[in-house]
C-alpha cells in the first residue's frame, strides 16, 4: 500500500519560514519525481515545486519561484518543502505527490503523479 505523509504545516506569521517534510512508503522513492501542489481556500490545487529522482533537477511554481527549496533525501524516502518570506497568500493545504514516469516538461502538471498525500495545512497570519 502506498502512503504519502506531509507534515510540518501549521499557523505561522508572515515573513517566516516553514519545512514541509512528506515521508512515502510502498513506492521505490528513489525512482520517484516527487512533486509539492498546493490548494488555497476556495482556487484550484496549483503547482509549487518538484525534484527529479536523483534530486539534480528541480522546477518551481511561479508563486514561490525565489522563496523556496525543494530537496529530497533518498535514504530517508522523504522529500522536503522550504518556503521563506511566507505571506498570508502562501496559506493553503499543501500535497506531495510521487509520479513514477514523468517528463521533465510536465513537472507542473498533475495529470502524471499517481500518488498523492492527505495534505497538510498552512495557515499564514499577517
Amino acid at each position: 500500500q502506498v502512503q504519502l505523509i506531509e507534515s510540518g504545516g501549521g499557523l505561522v506569521q508572515a515573513g517566516s519560514s516553514l519545512r514541509l517534510s512528506c515521508t512515502a512508503s510502498g513506492i521505490t522513492f528513489s525512482r520517484n519525481v516527487m512533486g509539492w501542489f498546493r490548494q488555497p481556500p476556495g482556487k484550484e490545487r496549483e503547482f509549487v515545486a518538484a525534484i527529479s529522482w536523483s534530486g539534480s533537477a528541480t522546477d518551481y511554481g511561479n508563486s514561490v519561484k525565489g522563496r523556496s527549496t525543494i530537496s529530497r533525501d533518498n535514504s530517508k524516502n522523504t522529500v522536503y518543502l522550504q518556503l521563506k518570506s511566507l505571506k498570508p497568500e502562501d496559506t493553503a493545504v499543501y500535497y506531495c505527490a510521487a509520479a513514477t514516469s514523468i517528463s521533465s516538461t510536465t513537472y507542473s502538471t498533475e495529470r502524471p503523479y499517481n500518488y498523492w498525500g492527505q495534505g497538510t495545512q498552512v495557515t499564514v497570519s499577517s
